[in-house]
């Protein structure tokens, strides 16, 4: 039976209150300056509308023996800088991303878990020890490139749901969140943004955006895995048990992801379970729900708006993925119908009400 899910709904778009400049004393913004074109316009739009701005590039944990642009975006966010005559600051938050990034993507894909990085980066770098070291600095506010909504101290889907990146931001400390802008949640797409780089004639106008693991530039989930783990080919079974096919390695693989095998028969495959002992895959040409029960638990959960016991909300559990609807009780998220794909281990769901997006969790 073909499962049944919900299409993410159009939600109107309806502007939000931001933080307003008393223009007796500006209201002072450290924004984080990436090297790249969406933080740029971000802090080039706040000093527009009258905020004092300090630029700051928070410098990561990188791995040796893989290629890392750290040096190039941080001159490049130097040159931002330098072209809107702000003052400029490098924090290293290498210790931080190393335990919070780092040490837990391999500790979660070394237990067969399918992390999100993006998420811890965002808790405990950028909304944590750059939160932090702009509030001992005097900062009102911080800001980053992020296309998403703050009002009032609750966080908002973008008004471009296509660009919309509240996914990753779902546990940031709500503190934090109290005193975050977002400038370019109101914007309609990233051609509007380019636009206005291009406009304020901004250095990095024609970057390319970075594809990569969070603060790692070009380096991509299966490039830093194949450094920190002996990733090895394995055999790819059906759901029956026969061997259909060669995958690259258990590891890399995500329940409900395509997956490419080597002497196999025509596909599409989907992955529907995983063994790292066996190095094993079972797959199918449909993506199927793995065994078990439709209920997702919930752990390490953070909430902006909590809401009640049984009340009606839409989870997504897969950045850009279906949305479905359900309700909330004793840690237990239970969808309305079946799942429309795989939820694994690790993953991140973050539930809405409407286009305000409440908090999330990780599924265990």
């Amino acid at each position: 039976m073909t499962a049944s899910f919900h299409v993410r709904p159009q939600i109107e778009y309806i502007p939000l209150i931001e933080m307003t400049v008393n223009t007796s004393h500006k209201k002072r913004v450290f924004v984080g300056l990436s090297g790249g074109v969406d933080s740029a316009v971000s802090a080039a739009l706040l000093q527009k509308q009258g905020y004092e701005v300090i630029g700051v590039f928070i410098k990561g944990w990188y791995p040796e023996g893989l290629p890392c642009t750290w040096a190039a975006d941080r001159r490049d966010a130097m040159r931002v800088a330098a072209h809107l005559d702000i003052p400029f600051h490098t924090l290293d938050a290498s210790e931080e991303y190393k335990k919070s990034v780092i040490d837990y993507l391999v500790r979660e894909y070394g237990a067969g878990r399918t992390p999100n990085p993006d998420i811890f980066c965002n808790r405990d770098v950028k909304f944590g020890a750059f939160y932090a070291f702009a509030k001992e600095h005097g900062a009102h506010a911080i800001a980053t490139g992020h296309y998403a909504r703050t009002s009032l101290g609750k966080l908002f889907r973008a008004r471009n749901d296509a660009k919309d990146q509240s996914y990753f931001l779902w546990a940031v400390p709500k503190d934090a969140l109290q005193d975050t802008l977002f400038p370019l949640g109101e914007y309609a797409d990233k051609g509007e943004v380019r636009k206005e780089a291009e406009r304020l004639h901004l250095p990095v106008a024609d970057k390319k955006d970075s594809q990569g693991i969070c603060f790692l530039g070009p380096v991509s989930m299966e490039d830093f895995l194949r450094a920190e783990f002996a990733v090895e080919k394995g055999v790819a079974r059906d759901v029956e048990g026969r061997e259909v096919g060669v995958h690259a390695g258990a590891l890399l693989a995500t329940l409900g992801e395509r997956v490419a095998l080597t002497n196999a028969p025509q596909g599409p495959w989907y992955v529907v379970s995983k063994s790292l002992e066996k190095n094993e895959l079972v797959v199918s040409k449909e993506r199927v729900v793995a065994h078990g029960t439709n209920k997702i638990t919930l752990t390490n959960t953070n909430w902006f708006t909590k809401p009640e016991e049984g009340k009606e909300v839409t989870a997504q559990y897969r950045y850009h993925g279906p949305t479905i609807t359900g309700t909330i009780g004793g840690g237990v998220f239970t969808p309305h119908t079946s799942l429309p794909e795989p939820a694994a281990s690790g993953q991140s769901i973050v539930f809405y009400e409407g286009s305000e997006c409440l908090g999330g969790g990780i599924i265990e």
